[in-house]
């Protein structure tokens, strides 16, 4: 217990009387025969905001930009291939078709890192707008063969365009080192994580 001795109107504290002081409460008792005992409690005030947790820096994230972008960039093009009667599936489809006429659909599956059955719902869907044809091998009539009719032919340059008016849209800010740099830092990232799986929506 410290003792503290009343000067006048005033407290003098003895050499250890803030020595031990309990941040939150502090008691001072005043002992002596021709004084009265007194008790002071003195209650500290919490800091504006002091105890409270802080809000996550989200934008010190990497991911969180990554996403932020991409959402914008997938979404307007999403948006864009919709006015054309497309889907970004499709136009991934279509394209692998007329850059490799006879493509199977395992083959399609494979490179886009799909299922075999999620790459089949897009197919029927793209044959149903008579953008593409299935054939069978002459040696295997299990095996199909796509290729792109000609209103797929014709629709393709068109859903290209879209990609790249999408591109040029938001990385035009880009100089042309920095896309460069761009493209080699996320196709290392794909690359390391062994990232093949391609979105479709």
């Amino acid at each position: 217990m410290d003792c503290f001795r009343v000067a006048g109107d005033s407290l003098e504290a003895g050499p250890t009387a803030w020595g031990r002081t309990n941040p939150r409460k502090l008691y001072l008792h005043i002992v002596s025969q021709e004084t009265t005992i007194v008790s002071v409690e003195i209650i500290t005030k919490r800091k504006s905001g002091h105890g409270q947790p802080q809000r996550p820096d989200i934008e010190s994230h990497l991911g969180y930009w990554l996403r932020r972008v991409s959402n914008h960039v997938s979404g307007a093009f999403a948006q864009a291939l919709e006015a054309k009667n497309s889907s970004v599936g499709e136009w991934m489809v279509i394209c692998h078709i007329g850059a490799q006429p006879g493509i199977t659909p395992g083959e399609i599956a494979e490179a886009l890192d799909l299922t075999r059955g999620a790459v089949s719902k897009i197919i029927d869907k793209v044959e149903a707008k008579n953008w593409i044809a299935r054939s069978t091998k002459p040696e295997d009539s299990r095996v199909q063969l796509l290729s792109l009719t000609r209103p797929g032919t014709r629709i393709l340059p068109h859903l290209a365009k879209i990609a790249d008016e999408n591109d040029r849209k938001f990385f035009a800010v880009l100089d042309p080192a920095e896309s460069a740099t761009l493209r080699r830092l996320l196709g290392k990232l794909a690359e390391f994580h062994k990232i093949r799986a391609v979105p479709t929506h």
